[in-house]
């Protein structure tokens, strides 16, 4: 089916926590054939970091906080999308080549895509192009297993893009890519470490057809227009994609700077200790040894990225250490007693604080 020249591509980027969104997008936004589009970020937590860390093509950079896209913020795509279209019938906006969504990992993409495909004033100007997923190549099996939002994510996706395979056990790719294919015979497979990963024309992948999908993605999209009829003129049925409920998202900000040691002895016993249930954390600090440059840290369950150092603070106006952390069967209260013991924050007792520090664990190959 060819693509009405009028309407304005759109490329859904998914794929479950840390497989590595933002970093691709980054990647994306250094190609010169990526000038003038648009990006749609949306975090899950009531703290956003990813839009600090994502570089901007263009002025037209969206944030879309506190909820996922599939529901709470659902509506608000819908209007940014809108007001994305105006801009560039005023002149506000000088061109909008493409928009590309970056979902939240707990996202399911049939919600997404049927908002821009099943409402009249969005598909008349915008028209999905294709839906990305990313997968991690070093929890990829394991998350497959267990997260039915990851399955739907690969089902739906026109490529699947595989990350991490340098960390990742080569006896284990094969596997993957077998399960991979099972899920989506019809998707091509990327190698995300590859230059061509992050070339504008990987995101080109024509008018979304869920007739090249296993039958189950168009029954999950003709749910989702019965949902819209049934609920959406009577107000948001918040319920209606419901995420385990064993999985959480929570944030500790902190306005002092941290003492590099201290930092990276509560990352890895909390990494060493609960990797399981560590689904995700990402990080902005200010350390006290160089508080004009905050380091940003990536991990999933065990596996930490190297963290950097920014050249300065994205937002020169908010200099606090911001965490987001999402994980499942790990209490919130827990994990702020545990930063709150080894920042010197009066929280937990005293003793129990130099317990901790009695006992460092040393963050193999890390240095701030």
């Amino acid at each position: 089916m060819a693509q009405p020249a009028e309407r304005i591509p759109v490329s859904i980027l998914t794929g479950f926590l840390g497989a590595g969104k933002s970093t691709l997008l980054n990647r994306l936004l250094r190609d010169p054939d990526m000038r003038d589009t648009a990006v749609i970020i949306n975090e899950f937590g009531e703290v956003g970091i990813d839009h600090l860390l994502v570089e901007s093509s263009g002025d037209a950079m969206v944030e879309l906080s506190n909820g996922c896209l599939c529901c709470t913020v659902r509506g608000e795509l819908t209007d940014t999308l809108v007001s994305l279209r105006e801009g560039l019938s005023s002149g506000r906006i000088k061109a909008l080549r493409r928009v590309v969504i970056e979902t939240t990992g707990l996202a399911d993409p049939a919600p997404v895509i049927q908002s821009i495909i099943g409402a009249t004033e969005i598909a008349r100007d915008y028209a999905v192009d294709g839906v990305i997923t990313l997968v991690d190549a070093v929890n990829g099996l394991s998350t497959l297993d267990n997260h039915r939002e990851a399955r739907r994510q690969v089902a739906m996706a026109d490529r699947l893009v595989l990350t991490k395979k340098t960390l990742a056990d080569p006896a284990a790719l094969e596997p993957l890519a077998a399960r991979l294919r099972a899920l989506n015979p019809f998707a091509s497979l990327v190698d995300g470490d590859t230059p061509e990963a992050a070339r504008y024309a990987m995101l080109c992948c024509g008018l979304y057809d869920p007739a090249t999908k296993i039958a189950d993605v168009s029954r999950w999209l003709h749910d989702e227009a019965d949902h819209d009829h049934h609920h959406h003129d009577h107000g948001h049925d918040h319920h209606h994609h419901n995420h385990d409920e064993s999985i959480r998202s929570f944030s500790i900000i902190h306005d002092r700077p941290i003492e590099p040691a201290a930092i990276g002895m509560f990352v890895d016993l909390l990494r060493s200790a609960h990797a399981e249930k560590l689904l995700r954390m990402k990080a902005v600090v200010q350390l006290a040894d160089d508080p004009d440059r905050p380091l940003v840290l990536h991990g999933v369950q065990a596996v930490f990225h190297q963290p950097e150092r920014l050249a300065a603070w994205p937002d020169p106006t908010d200099r606090r250490t911001r965490m987001v952390l999402i994980t499942r069967d790990l209490p919130a209260e827990f994990v702020r007693n545990l930063f709150d013991a080894f920042t010197g924050t009066p929280r937990v007792d005293q003793a129990d604080r130099q317990a901790l520090e009695d006992n460092p664990l040393a963050i193999p190959g890390m240095r701030f």
